[in-house]
C-alpha cells in the first residue's frame, strides 16, 4: 500500500515538472495577435526589414494583413504556438464574403486563410486583388 502511494505521488510530482518546464517553454496556450505593435514585431520576425504602414488584424486575432510602404502585402496566421507568414503575389485567391476576406497564397501548404476585419474587408479585398 505504501508503494503505491510513493509511486502517485512520484507521478503526480513528475506531471507538475513537466508542466512547469512547458509552462517555462512557452508551448501550447493561446496565441493570438494583441495589437498593431505586436503585429509588427512578428512581421519584423517574419521579414527583416519589413515594416507595416496599414495593417488588419482578423477580430479573433488569429490572422492578420499587413502592407508595407513597398507595396508588398504580408499574410500572417497562426500556427500552432507560433505564427507563419507569406508575401503575396499576383498568384493570390481572395474572396470577398460581407466582413470576411477569404486569402489563399500560391502556396498550396500554406492553405486558405479566413479573415474576419470587418468593414474594412471590402477596403482589403479591392487592394489584393490589384496585385
Amino acid at each position: 500500500m505504501t508503494g503505491k502511494l510513493i509511486q502517485m505521488g512520484a507521478s503526480l510530482i513528475a506531471i507538475l515538472a513537466l508542466a512547469w518546464i512547458a509552462l517555462k517553454l512557452g508551448l501550447g496556450g493561446d496565441t493570438r495577435i494583441r495589437d498593431d505593435d505586436h503585429l509588427r514585431e512578428l512581421a519584423e520576425e517574419a521579414l527583416c526589414g519589413f515594416d507595416p504602414v496599414d495593417i488588419a488584424i482578423d477580430r479573433a486575432g488569429l490572422a492578420a494583413l499587413a502592407r508595407d510602404a513597398d507595396g508588398r502585402v504580408m499574410l500572417l496566421r497562426r500556427h500552432g504556438a507560433h505564427f507563419a507568414s507569406r508575401l503575396l503575389d499576383g498568384h493570390a485567391h481572395v474572396r470577398l464574403d460581407r466582413h470576411f476576406l477569404i486569402v489563399g497564397t500560391s502556396d498550396r501548404r500554406f492553405g486558405e486563410i479566413t479573415l474576419d476585419l470587418g468593414d474594412a474587408a471590402s477596403a482589403w479585398a479591392a487592394s489584393l486583388r490589384r496585385l
